[in-house]
């Protein structure tokens, strides 16, 4: 048993450090694009963003609780990194009656699930979160033109 140890543990610390340098937050600014690409691997969609930059989007949805946002600036360099289910209410406010389906989508990423319900006339869109290690479900209601409602987290 113990010779099966000896023969696993360094096996494992090489997955927590690979696990490490995939993590986006540990992306410093100043980054190179080439070199955020080959430390966290293909990103799960990009977005341009209106200054000429590019935003490399990191989802770990469905089964995870994380999207994360490199933004890049027209030169390719990182210029932020954010977790944005971390807090979605308060890092990032949503502008209701403005914002539409293609800024949730560069902001949040890919939803869990799209669904319809007979008492709002309109999608919602939810995604998996947690806050303070508690499960919650973070739901943003488009009307029938795609534009945002309202938004919410609710315990799951």
């Amino acid at each position: 048993m113990k010779a099966v140890i000896r023969l696993l543990l360094p096996l494992g610390f090489a997955f927590a450090l690979a696990g490490c340098a995939s993590d986006p937050a540990r992306l410093p600014i100043g980054t190179s694009r080439a070199q955020a690409l080959q430390q966290l691997g293909k990103p799960t969609a990009t977005y341009l963003l209106a200054d000429g930059g590019e935003r490399l989007q990191y989802s770990r949805e469905p089964y995870g609780f994380e999207v994360n946002n490199v933004d890049l600036n027209a030169a390719g360099q990182v210029v932020a990194v954010r977790s944005e289910l971390a807090a979605p209410m308060v890092d990032n406010p949503i502008q209701t009656g403005k914002w539409r389906e293609a800024e949730i989508l560069r902001t949040y990423g890919k939803p869990v699930q799209v669904t319809r319900v007979e008492s709002f006339d309109g999608t919602v869109w939810s995604w998996a979160m947690q806050q303070n290690y508690m499960p919650y479900l973070f739901y943003v209601y488009f009307d029938p033109g795609g534009v945002v409602v309202r938004y919410s987290v609710s315990p799951r």
